[in-house]
């Protein structure tokens, strides 16, 4: 009890401020931070659902509660998510799914990424002279909308894992939507904060600026177009969203935006999920075990713990400058690596066995040795089985996402991040739902030096993310299951919790608590006002430069043991986790 403690203390939010050290470049932007609340963790015997949302997490208890299995959990739980958070996921959008099968003990990733249309090309954000377009100018609008996988990911789910009807997976996000619900105060900061952006779009203006006014925290309201679109889904299964009317009119939304874009018909009609091999590195007595690409989370995640592997991070302690010297420079390394040769695996030649390779992962343990932040991190040389000359690139992704975990009573696991890319995506609305601007996720830039970059926009190519569902497996079975939104830092985040449950001890709540501290390229970036603050100067005396932000985190986790359950969830947001 101690260390969960210590924890806690370690965890406060919004300590007394303390002057910045170095100012934090603008972001365009992200999802809004919005104040800490303390949350502690919550125990069961049977189930657990954990959702970024009270909504959500209630309908996936109830799926539970009916013998529903934890993928009808996590379907039902995402049809509420696309109508109480609109802002973070949606039918609009896409999400990675990485799935435990009990019975069979099969662990198995589902892949439902958003797809660039046939007719994009390697320049679609470049302006006339062939330089990148500013970023919001390319993500409001129908030109940063790819093909939606959301609906198609979770009918592949259902069909495979479901024990509940599918109809009965829409009772509650039918019932919110056609009865109404409260507005929830994150959802309408995030309206007020971002409604010039809103205001661009009829449908988006009519439903969240009634008026020309904001929607307040406590409104009730309805959705009743939205309401019309899960009834179609539940009637004529994800087909009735590809095909037919309704694909029509999201094709019209994009095409017809005042900055269209290039998706059509055909588009969503030769949509598919694809069925993926768990990106997986041991970790002391553990495994992780993620997604592959087109995420780089999975395996980014895997390489993170994976250099640390031989570090007494346990006796260092979480407020060690020498334990987060080694993380932050074993995650920079993961980004070199992530930033030259991730991307979609249909377009690029993917090193994905040789970046997770326990021979590789020590030789970069190696260079973390010197005792001071690394001078530069360069991408390593994992063992491919073919190769090609791609340059890397540093495409900015932004914090619109969400992250659900869910065990349920048979021992199934799911652990899923969905997501529209920005707050509220595009900012395009469609019978009741937002559409995504994942396409920006791509490079803007199609060549460096000479070569392809590695994840530049090609047609039909899933752009690559950062998303890193996890399971974590001892002797072939779960015992952990967490996710995080936040772009690119979903690394960092899901890194961090994972390192706070497995060295430092932490309950779920606690290590998603955790003041959040990561490095990406160099600068490392600490939490504003938390404790997290009082190893800037520590790290700065170690080489570092220092960025203080708010970093808002979402982590939903789950940990599985011989006693049951224990879940929580991040304080940075709305979430809760239920369980009985």
């Amino acid at each position: 009890m101690r260390r969960i403690a210590l924890a806690w203390c370690f965890a406060a939010a919004f300590a007394a401020a303390v002057p910045a050290l170095a100012q934090e470049a603008p972001k365009p932007a992200p999802e809004i931070a919005s104040p800490a609340a303390p949350k502690s963790a919550v125990r069961s015997k049977r189930w657990m659902a954990a959702a970024a949302n009270p909504l959500a997490a209630e309908a996936a208890a109830e799926m539970l509660r009916a013998g529903g299995s934890a993928v009808d959990a996590a379907a039902a739980a995402q049809f509420v998510l696309g109508l109480v958070e609109p802002q973070s996921s949606g039918l609009g959008g896409g999400a990675f799914l990485v799935h435990f099968n009990a019975a069979s003990g099969e662990l198995t990733t589902l892949d439902g990424r958003e797809t660039a249309p046939a007719a994009a090309t390697p320049t679609l954000f470049q302006d006339d002279r062939g330089e990148p377009l500013a970023f919001m100018d390319a993500v409001v609008g129908g030109r940063s909308v790819g093909v939606p996988g959301t609906p198609r990911l979770l009918e592949a789910a259902h069909r495979r894992y479901g024990k509940l009807a599918w109809g009965r997976l829409f009772g509650p996000a039918l019932k919110l939507a056609e009865e109404g619900f409260e507005v929830s105060p994150r959802l309408a900061a995030q309206i007020a904060e971002d409604a010039p952006r809103l205001g661009r779009d009829a449908a988006a203006r009519a439903y969240f600026l009634p008026g020309g006014t904001p929607l307040a925290a406590g409104s009730r309201i309805t959705n009743r177009a939205y309401a019309r679109t899960l009834a179609a889904l539940r009637d004529g299964g994800a087909d009735a969203f590809y095909a037919g009317p309704m694909a029509a009119e999201i094709v019209a939304a994009v095409r017809n935006a005042e900055n269209p874009g290039v998706l059509s018909v055909d588009d969503l009609a030769r949509y598919a999920i694809v069925e993926r091999p768990p990106a997986c590195a041991p970790y002391r007595a553990v495994e992780i075990c993620g997604m592959g690409p087109p995420s780089s989370g999975g395996i980014a995640v895997a390489q993170i713990l994976g250099m640390l592997a031989n570090s007494d991070l346990a006796a260092l302690g979480p407020k060690s400058p020498e334990a987060w010297r080694l993380i932050g420079d074993a995650q920079r390394l993961a980004f070199a690596d992530r930033e030259r040769y991730v991307a979609d695996p249909a377009f690029v030649p993917q090193p994905t066995a040789g970046l997770v390779a326990r021979d590789y992962l020590d030789r970069r343990a190696r260079l973390l040795t010197g005792g001071r932040a690394l001078e530069k991190a360069e991408a390593g040389e994992p063992k491919f089985s073919h190769a090609g000359r791609f340059a890397p690139d540093t495409a900015i992704e932004l914090p619109g996402t969400s992250h659900l975990v869910v065990v349920d009573a048979a021992g199934d696991v799911v652990s899923m991040t969905t997501t529209i890319e920005a707050g509220f995506g595009s900012r395009l609305m469609v019978r009741g739902f937002l559409l995504n601007n994942e396409l920006t996720d791509f490079s803007f830039r199609s060549h460096k030096d000479g070569a392809p970059v590695t994840n530049r926009v090609e047609p039909g190519k899933r752009p690559r993310s950062s998303m890193a569902p996890t399971i974590v497996m001892k002797d072939g079975r779960p015992v952990f299951a967490v996710g995080s939104p936040g772009g690119s830092q979903i690394i960092g985040y899901v890194a961090k919790t994972l390192i706070a449950h497995l060295d430092w001890g932490m309950d779920p709540a606690a290590a998603a608590a955790l003041p959040n501290m990561l490095n990406r390229r160099g600068p490392f970036e600490l939490e504003k006002g938390t404790e997290a603050e009082t190893l800037a100067e520590p790290l700065k005396a170690l080489g570092f430069e220092i960025k203080l932000d708010d970093m808002t985190s979402g982590v939903q986790a789950i940990a599985i043991g011989p006693d049951g359950l224990t879940g929580g969830a991040d304080p940075r947001r709305e979430g809760v986790a239920i369980g009985e």
